[in-house]
């Protein structure tokens, strides 16, 4: 039997051993994440009070805002308190709780931005049916369904992660507990769980991405087919938005999971781990809000609400 201590904590190097670069990352990563918590917060709560935007395009949206709220609190918290404190020490199973909500959360906004992609395709190519197609329980359904599918995925992840032996260094070369830095730490034998990552999760990310990319077929023939130059700007705004997410989104993704490890370092893991670990939460209700009239009339109402002398001579 070989003689070896498992690991009961992990240190988490984060970005930079620079001292001079502590402070500036702190005051950077704390901005991004109260601007993640101020806009999914209020993109969730423009949704909730305003009944014109209670429909199935919203719904997923605010779900989408809720998920992005979780996968960034997953991991802004203890990355901002390590660049605060110091202190890069995370438990064992905290680094597993980590993990777990980290995949799952991110896997969900996988299938919920798949389903935004079928509402739009029902809305676009078959307006007249879409009442009776988008109802509030096929919403439901759809909406529950992706997170099942999600925290699903986390637990076989984070089962096929935690089962193997860390009984060498504990030092973990990234910012949080992700897989690729985690198998490369292992002492165990990871090639079945490389081809257990390989397979789930570009499992998860073909089947939510062919049905954003069918969708998205059927709309643009739809599109074409159109002879009104204003219907057609107005399906394209419909959809931009959308897409936007899902290049950003999708392409961090497959670089970091389904790409060969051959082909990239470190290095790159951990820049493109910040960008759809951290910058995305906040981006997507940026996304969304901008451009939407109706979401900004309603994040009107709620700031005019709460301080409404300001704002009405602020608007004259």
């Amino acid at each position: 039997m070989e003689n070896s201590t498992e690991a009961t904590e992990f240190i988490l190097l984060g970005l930079t051993d620079d001292p001079n670069l502590q402070v500036p990352l702190l005051l950077v990563f704390l901005f991004i994440y109260l601007i993640t918590l101020a806009g999914n917060g209020g993109l969730m709560a423009a949704i909730h009070s305003d009944p014109h935007l209670h429909t199935p395009m919203y719904f997923f949206l605010s779900n989408l805002s809720f998920v992005d709220l979780g996968y960034s609190s997953a991991v802004a918290p203890k990355m901002v308190a390590a660049l605060q404190s110091g202190n890069k020490v995370i438990s064992y199973s905290g680094c597993a709780a980590q993990f777990f909500f980290f995949a799952g959360f991110a896997t969900v906004e996988c299938y919920l931005l798949a389903c935004m992609a079928y509402d739009r395709h029902a809305a676009i190519c078959r307006p007249l049916h879409y009442t009776t197609t988008m109802t509030a329980g096929v919403c439901a359904l759809l909406t529950t369904g992706s997170y099942v599918c999600g925290f699903l995925n986390a637990s076989i992840h984070t089962a096929n992660t935690f089962r193997l032996s860390f009984c060498g260094s504990n030092v973990i070369h990234h910012f949080l507990c992700d897989m690729p830095p985690l198998l490369a730490l292992s002492c165990s034998d990871t090639r079945i769980s490389k081809l257990v990552v390989f397979f789930v999760v570009g499992l998860n990310v073909f089947f939510t991405l062919l049905v954003i990319l069918i969708s998205y077929l059927f709309i643009y023939v739809t599109i074409q087919r159109m002879r009104s130059t204003e219907g057609r700007k107005k399906a394209f705004f419909t959809c931009a938005s959308h897409l936007a997410a899902v290049s950003i989104f999708y392409g961090t993704i497959i670089f970091m999971y389904l790409q060969p490890r051959s082909s990239r370092s470190m290095d790159m893991d951990q820049r493109a781990s910040v960008f759809y670990a951290v910058v995305i939460p906040m981006l997507n209700p940026l996304i969304y809000s901008l451009r939407n009239k109706e979401v900004k009339t309603a994040l009107w109402k709620i700031l005019n609400k709460l301080h409404p002398q300001p704002l009405r001579e602020s608007r004259k």
